[in-house]
């Protein structure tokens, strides 16, 4: 077995016992758990001392789950998704089927799909939505790669992904584009 299927397989086992993960994404290093675990999501934010009313997003692996965790996906959404030539999350109104305490207090939650491999993997081997949020204490600047993630962060997970550690590339956060339900788009960050 490769390093990289050993790895996903363990952290779906773990994700699927409700634990969490410390993973690499298709941006920076992230803290990572099933997003349709209330616990668990409840772990993470404990683990970055966030509080909750602060929302965290979630990696699909195929633009056709959108469908299933978003009420309405504006139509505009498939066309940012399909002409994104980096990471993008987008914070969707109406979100459905994920941990109540994942989404923001208006009811709207930060979904990208990933295409970088590790991930994408994962997330396909999990066939749920993952948290994805940067492996950092709120507050702190995000780590850039898996060197710059403090100990605290390493302790409190209960699986670390070995592949890609050795990456020493500085890595950005993805955009960040809020639709409304009528589609109008508003840029976050990009």
């Amino acid at each position: 077995m490769t390093q990289i299927s050993d790895d996903i397989r363990k952290a779906c086992e773990v994700m699927n016992q409700g634990g969490v993960i410390l993973y690499p994404t298709d941006t920076i290093w992230g803290i990572g758990c099933d997003a349709t675990n209330e616990e668990a999501v409840r772990r993470v934010f404990d683990i970055k001392h966030r509080v909750d009313s602060k929302a965290m997003l979630v990696l699909v692996d195929t633009p056709v789950k959108l469908n299933y965790y978003v009420k309405d996906v504006p139509d505009v959404a498939w066309d940012l998704v399909e002409m994104a030539d980096k990471p993008m999350t987008i914070i969707y109104e109406g979100a459905r089927n994920l941990a109540p305490n994942l989404l923001a207090e208006d009811g709207s939650v930060g979904i990208r799909v990933t295409s970088e491999a590790f991930s994408k993997q994962l997330c396909q081997r999990f066939r749920k939505p993952i948290v994805s949020t940067s492996a950092n204490v709120s507050g702190e600047a995000s780590p850039a790669n898996f060197q710059e993630i403090s100990e605290e962060i390493k302790q409190a997970v209960d699986y670390i992904v070995v592949s890609r550690q050795d990456e020493t590339a500085k890595v950005k956060p993805s955009s960040i584009v809020k639709l409304s339900a009528k589609g109008e788009i508003k840029i976050i960050r990009m």
